[in-house]
């Protein structure tokens, strides 16, 4: 068997967007569907590439990328070669979340042949994850924060993360550069969340990288500890590993991190021989499914938690094939009030995260990612390139 193409289909979804404590109505933006085609009719799939989660498609500039380069590596080779075309990418300097859909659209391609969803053809382990709500940032108020925590207690969640005030002031929510940071109101935005949720609760923070100072960060990260939050995720921004040193040495609360930085598992490696972090995190648009799963291995070598980052489809299937020891929890969201995040996309029958009532997850069953694609609003909604 061999590939004889590889496409990449844009198309229009409606999206309604949250920022900085509004709801706007309802516009459009543009999904993509990854395609990978051999001579014996197998096919396979991934949907979206970019920014958040998998929601977000494939820019026109990355769209070019893949039908160009990406493409002459692949076409004419067998599909199960996937680390083969792994090294390849990283050798052709491949961008690394364009190497990562092409790494899972042919996950998704063998495990649709063999029947089974990838985290079975990985090795299952787990049917069900711990989820937590994951908030947008400049959600409201720290009540309006702490109302919204107990929302979601009364929904399922057993765990909650606070994206605080970034890029928006906390008052008027009026957009402002992001310097200087609002710790104040970050820390009382905390304080009230825990106050309102009680101890049983499991609390997380993520401020994004915007404490631009070790100062910041650290006086941060010792509210957080007399709080009780479970961890303190990317505080400062990535590239200044050194203050990275310091603050997971001075800290008792865990430091996740890096969150976005690039280099895949190399990046990730590297930080916990440095001892930069406790936690290391990753996601399936920052070396594939094939990247993740090596990267849990590392963790789980070194002793270390691999915290699968964002939502959606791929990062579940890591979350089905790893330990609870390892990659602990699901990044459910991004939710604030009035989101709704139980509805299917229009190009999708079911979401891939339904909540149970006790606060976990379903690990998608279908075969591959686990799409149950509506191919006839793709059909109807294509952009013509």
């Amino acid at each position: 068997m061999k590939i004889v193409d590889v496409q990449v289909i844009p198309f229009r979804v409606p999206r309604r967007v949250f920022r900085n404590r509004q709801l706007f109505p309802e516009g459009r933006t543009v999904q993509t569907l990854t395609k990978i085609i051999t001579d014996e009719g197998a096919e396979g799939y991934y949907l979206g590439g970019h920014g958040h989660g998998d929601q977000d498609g494939l820019p026109p500039d990355e769209r070019a990328h893949l039908r160009a380069r990406a493409k002459s590596l692949l076409v004419g080779q067998d599909p199960f070669d996937r680390e083969k075309f792994w090294h390849w990418m990283w050798v052709s300097k491949v961008p690394e979340n364009i190497l990562s859909v092409i790494d899972m659209a042919l996950w998704d391609l063998q495990a649709r042949m063999f029947g089974v969803p990838i985290h079975k053809l990985l090795g299952g382990c787990r049917e069900r994850v711990k989820a937590y709500a994951s908030t947008f940032p400049n959600m409201g108020t720290p009540e309006e924060y702490a109302q919204h925590a107990l929302e979601c207690k009364r929904q399922g969640y057993r765990a909650y993360k606070i994206h605080p005030y970034y890029f928006a002031d906390p008052i008027t929510f009026e957009p402002v550069p992001g310097r200087p940071s609002h710790i104040d109101m970050d820390i009382a935005a905390c304080k009230a969340v825990r106050e309102a949720v009680g101890d049983d609760m499991v609390l997380m923070f993520d401020p994004w990288g915007t404490y631009h100072t070790y100062e910041e960060a650290l006086r941060v990260g010792r509210a957080l500890e007399e709080l009780n939050f479970y961890w303190y995720e990317h505080p400062m921004p990535e590239y200044r590993v050194h203050s990275y040193e310091k603050l997971a040495a001075e800290l008792d609360i865990p430091i996740l991190s890096p969150e976005i930085a690039a280099g895949s598992l190399y990046t990730r490696a590297d930080w916990i021989l440095r001892d930069a972090s406790d936690m290391s995190r990753i996601d399936v648009l920052r070396g594939g499914i094939t990247g993740c799963h090596k990267m849990a291995a590392i963790c789980e070598a070194f002793g270390v938690k691999c915290e699968i980052h964002m939502s959606g489809f791929g990062n579940l299937q890591i979350l089905g094939a790893t330990s609870e020891d390892v990659c602990e929890y699901y990044e459910r969201g991004l939710v604030a009030p009035g989101v709704d995040a139980n509805t299917p996309e229009p190009y999708l029958e079911e979401i891939p995260d339904p909540l149970d009532p006790d606060g976990y997850v379903r690990v998608p069953q279908e075969p591959g990612m686990g799409y149950k694609i509506i191919w006839d609003y793709i059909e109807e909604n294509k952009i013509e390139e």
